[in-house]
């Protein structure tokens, strides 16, 4: 067995991070704002993602027929009877959530954080929709309230990007990274790992390249099948160019890129979640906290003074 100093999940959750910030327990409430994509309405594409479907992640309260406050009294009510003293951070999920104008943009986030108990945002979005006219925006918002932008690179290749249809370069991600970050303004990625061309040493790669970015958190999901989505049309035609990881297979790719990625970074996700209905494959039948589980039982680690993590796999 060989030993890697790296800076674990287990050792700094993201909910240990919010620790750091706030007194008190903070949870994210899912927000469906109603945007679209540049890669659906036409300006680089109108299929989106070839692998994407929406509805795998837009939870039943974001609707976005909804009023963006009566998603956010819907989720906390949800939540609040477990802990009635929770403070609520609104998370801007669905779809491109800085594509739309600087106007309609802040109206949307002004509705959530003048909600009552909300302390923060997150916003998720692409990489090539974040003009200097909405981070001096987002500056501005950072300076009184908790924002984390969520970038969504999937992929450091570009022959990749070219293949999922994504519309935009690595070169795209890294720029929108560096002036993200330059702003004090928390940033954090998306990965996908198992995209189709994408062997296992160009996966680990990803997390050499971006381990030099200023990055704050990331989150990693594997590849899902997911019915309605160019990608499974594609893989009934060549199924070659799909693999469906077992849940031993992808622990092990987890664990050998937490290896080479920055021990700096806070890593938010091991696992995606998509509903049965919709899922065709990798059907693992787990909840996110219970890979996580198993993921910890195969990793012996104690924490040093450093507070990093020795790890053995095994």
């Amino acid at each position: 067995m060989q030993e890697q100093i790296v800076r674990a999940y287990f050792s700094r959750t993201f909910s240990d991070f919010l620790k750091t910030i706030f007194p008190f327990k903070v949870q994210k409430i899912s927000i469906d704002a109603g945007f679209t994509c540049p890669n659906r309405d036409g300006k680089k594409g109108q299929e989106g993602c070839t692998y994407c479907n929406n509805q795998t992640f837009s939870p039943q309260y974001a609707e976005n027929k909804k009023p963006v406050g009566q998603q956010l009294d819907e989720g906390i009510r949800f939540f609040s009877r477990k802990y009635p003293q929770m403070k609520y951070i609104a998370y801007f999920q669905s779809y491109t959530n800085t594509y739309d104008s600087i106007e309609n943009l802040l109206a949307k986030y002004s509705e959530a954080l003048n909600y009552p108990d909300v302390v923060g945002l997150i916003i998720a979005t692409r990489p090539d929709c974040m003009p200097d006219e909405l981070l001096d925006v987002l500056e501005k918002i950072a300076s009184e309230y908790f924002v984390l932008i969520e970038y969504g690179i999937e992929s450091t290749c570009n022959e990749t990007l070219q293949r999922i249809n994504r519309g935009h370069t690595y070169e795209d991600a890294v720029d929108a990274i560096l002036r993200t970050a330059a702003r004090k303004i928390y940033t954090g990625v998306h990965l996908i790992l198992g995209l189709p061309g994408e062997s296992r040493e160009t996966i680990l790669s990803h997390a050499d390249k971006i381990s030099s970015l200023p990055i704050t958190t990331v989150k990693l999901h594997q590849l899902q099948l997911i019915r309605n989505t160019q990608l499974a049309r594609q893989v009934e035609e060549h199924p070659e160019i799909f693999h469906a990881y077992t849940v031993e297979e992808y622990i092990d790719l987890c664990i050998d890129f937490m290896k080479r990625l920055n021990p700096d970074f806070i890593i938010d996700r091991f696992v995606s979640q998509s509903p049965k209905d919709l899922l065709i494959a990798p059907a693992w039948g787990l909840k996110n906290h219970e890979f996580t589980a198993k993921l910890m039982k195969r990793l012996s680690y104690f924490i040093n003074p450093s507070g990093n993590v020795i790890i053995n796999s095994f």
